[in-house]
């Protein structure tokens, strides 16, 4: 991962396995001067003390502790969550949750030579202060702690990707990998939880990892019984009947023992009751799925207990081949706040007063708001409209529409997969299905979205939050994949709105599509001041000669028309939420002296016909979005008019007939960890960033 400040490279371990280094929500880096007087209080109150916490500069500095240490250092731990993440923001709830567990693990077990894994990440908080890394004064912001494991940040971190579900399959590959080299005095722990176990591939991962028992290999459940939010599917509920059942594997051991101590009638008893054994624990507990797949089972464990996980996890690091934990945790414990909100137990919280858990200053009206309210809206008129999540209900603003009309929104649970194809079929069966997620997660989905969804022309409306820079959660949660991606899928047609009219217009668009699949994306954050456009150019005054041309697809806005008669203007295409960047550097231009225009497609794949007509009569054209520069709508652009051109038998550039078409947007590599106004700074795409361009741009032409 590229960053722009100076990290210590973690060691090896192989090299050296006690090597331990410390590191030198949606929150961008705060202004202290700037803040209200009751956030300014808040960013500077005093941070709890912590004597036992900060003797701990390694996991084997938890070996010197007592047990009475041990609970005040959970203690300490937690208030000193509570106060560092009111500051900064963050996920608050998941790690308030794994306090002991993470304490208990490791006791246990020897990182970095035992590797532990964390799924999702997000789970790594007490992680990262048991592993040197104690300073959380910019958690998520540049220069500091990641909030997401780092490999950059410490030898104890090992899976940056925070896509949930994925961790049981590293831990196959590194156990697979240990056994085939000889490393079998090497543990890997995976820590599973949040709702990942309702992910598919994690139930692939547990079909292989059951096929070996060649692996010292401990899958540590830890059921919180949420995601997000409550967590939906069969498994929840399985793990909810085995809470209720702990007594019940040693009841049937004893009568197994009493029996086989009896001889040949024992043994005839006990084979003629094994089948009964069998359906009993098919009904009371379901830990038997995973006895049957092959992997030993343990639990339920109390989460908040340390001297009892210690025993669990020893019991379960002396198998010499897979075993899971099941371990029972409280999203949120020891705030609260957090215990008290129902929602989400504080999954992921902004700046909060500490005390009370409240916003420290009130959120603006953004773009997830405004989808939640018109979809709401778009489905009390039509009945076929139902809402799809990902176990992201709240989050994506699909949970106004589950209140207002139950059974109209479906979570399937951390399965964006099965979320494209099941729509695909209520698509076949009549429905108009909207399956809301981050931008990111589509990427999951992408097969199905292209096999499934677009193949078979299925009405299917997918709505994107979080699309573009999103800055502070780290590479594996900016969403600025997706127009590089879908602008190759047959058939798909795609919006990016500026504002909230064109927010709104998008989805009342998209929904009333039915032969093939609409998307429409948008940033995470509050909503910028609509943009009127002076003009609207579109099939009506082109005609229907190109892909993309069709109403209301091909309408492109112009937003700043500044030149003088017969002239050839810089053409600078604002796509979605760049539109207020570039309008200010279209401005600028103006004042300058320079003709230019400013124009904002309202659905950008398949790139309007109207906008090729537009830059063919350019001097040169620029366009700017957020997502990836290489293959997303500026070279999707530039191939069009180079077909146009060709048609004509003239050229590109200043020396045919042809515009020069420039492209800015978001490079092709892993961003470090940022606000979006600082990514954007660093890719010339502020407002002085694309004025620059384009009188870079002016020049050549």
């Amino acid at each position: 991962m590229t960053d722009h400040t100076a990290v210590r490279r973690a060691p090896d371990p192989a090299a050296d396995p006690a090597a331990d280094p410390a590191s030198d929500p949606a929150t961008d880096a705060v202004d202290l001067s700037t803040q209200a007087p009751a956030a300014l209080a808040t960013a500077l109150a005093p941070l709890p003390a912590t004597p036992l916490l900060s003797r701990v500069h390694r996991p084997g500095d938890l070996q010197r502790l007592t047990s009475d240490e041990l609970v005040a250092l959970a203690a300490e731990i937690r208030a000193y969550l509570v106060a560092t993440v009111a500051r900064t923001g963050g996920h608050l709830g998941p790690n308030l949750g794994v306090v002991e567990l993470t304490i208990a693990l490791h006791r246990t077990f020897t990182s970095p030579r035992d590797t532990i894994i964390y799924d999702t990440g997000h789970q790594s908080y007490v992680h990262k202060l048991l592993t040197g890394r104690q300073d959380f004064s910019r958690l998520r912001e540049r220069g500091g702690v990641s909030g997401y494991p780092a490999r950059a940040e410490s030898v104890h971190d090992v899976v940056e990707n925070s896509h949930a579900s994925t961790a049981l399959s590293w831990a196959d590959g590194i156990a697979r990998a240990n056994h085939l080299q000889g490393h079998d005095e090497r543990h890997v722990v995976a820590v599973i939880g949040d709702g990942a176990m309702t992910g598919g591939m994690a139930w692939e991962a547990l079909d292989n990892i059951a096929d070996s028992d060649d692996k010292h290999l401990v899958i540590v459940v830890n059921d919180n019984g949420r995601s997000y939010a409550p967590t939906i599917g069969g498994l929840a509920h399985h793990l909810d009947a085995l809470r209720t059942n702990p007594g019940y594997e040693r009841m049937l051991a004893g009568v197994k023992r009493t029996l086989l101590t009896q001889g040949a009638p024992g043994r005839a008893a006990f084979d003629a009751l094994h089948g009964l054994k069998r359906g009993l624990k098919d009904v009371l507990v379901p830990s038997a799925f995973f006895e049957d797949l092959g992997i030993k089972y343990t639990g339920p464990v109390d989460g908040h207990d340390i001297t009892a996980l210690e025993f669990a996890l020893t019991r379960a690091r002396q198998y010499a081949e897979p075993v899971i934990v099941h371990v029972i945790t409280q999203k949120g414990r020891g705030f609260t706040p957090a215990e008290n909100d129902v929602a989400d137990r504080f999954h992921a919280v902004g700046r909060i007063h500490p005390e009370t858990g409240l916003p420290v200053v009130a959120s603006r009206f953004g773009w997830t708001a405004v989808f939640a309210e018109e979809i709401l809206s778009l489905a009390r008129a039509d009945e076929r409209i139902v809402g799809v999540t990902a176990a992201m209900q709240q989050p994506v603003g699909l949970q106004p529409l589950a209140d207002a009309l139950p059974g109209r929104v479906i979570d399937v649970g951390i399965a964006e997969q099965h979320a494209l194809t099941a729509s695909a079929g209520m698509a076949f069966a009549g429905l108009h299905p909207v399956v809301a997620l981050y931008a990111t997660f589509l990427n999951r989905a992408f097969d199905q979205l292209l096999m499934d969804v677009a193949l078979h022309r299925a009405g299917v409306t997918v709505v994107l939050d979080r699309a573009g820079l999103t800055g502070t959660d780290g590479a594996s949660h900016n969403g600025m994949w997706d127009m590089a991606l879908l602008a190759h899928v047959p058939g798909l047609r795609l919006a990016a709105p500026r504002d909230e009219p064109t927010l709104r217009e998008a989805l009342r668009v998209a929904v009333g599509v039915e032969d093939g699949p609409t998307v429409v994306r948008y940033p995470k954050g509050s909503l910028p001041e609509p943009l009127t456009a002076v003009r609207v150019v579109g099939a009506g005054d082109q005609g229907a000669a190109r892909d993309g041309d069709e109403e209301p697809f091909g309408a492109v806005d112009v937003l700043l028309d500044h030149r003088g008669e017969g002239t050839s203007p810089l053409l600078l295409v604002a796509v979605g939420a760049m539109a207020p960047q570039v309008v200010a550097a279209g401005r600028t231009l103006a004042e300058e002296g320079h003709d230019v225009v400013v124009a904002a497609p309202r659905w950008v794949v398949p790139v309007p016909g109207a906008l090729v007509e537009m830059a063919l009569t350019a001097a040169g054209v620029l366009v700017v979005e957020d997502g990836l520069v290489d293959g997303g709508i500026g070279s999707q652009l530039r191939d069009a008019v180079d077909e146009a051109l060709a048609e004509a038998g003239a050229h590109p550039g200043p020396r045919g007939r042809g515009p020069v078409v420039d492209r800015l947007g978001v490079p092709r590599r892993f961003l470090p960890t940022a606000s979006r106004d600082e990514l954007l700074a660093d890719f010339g795409m502020d407002e002085a960033g694309v004025t620059d361009r384009a009188r870079r741009l002016a020049a050549r032409c």
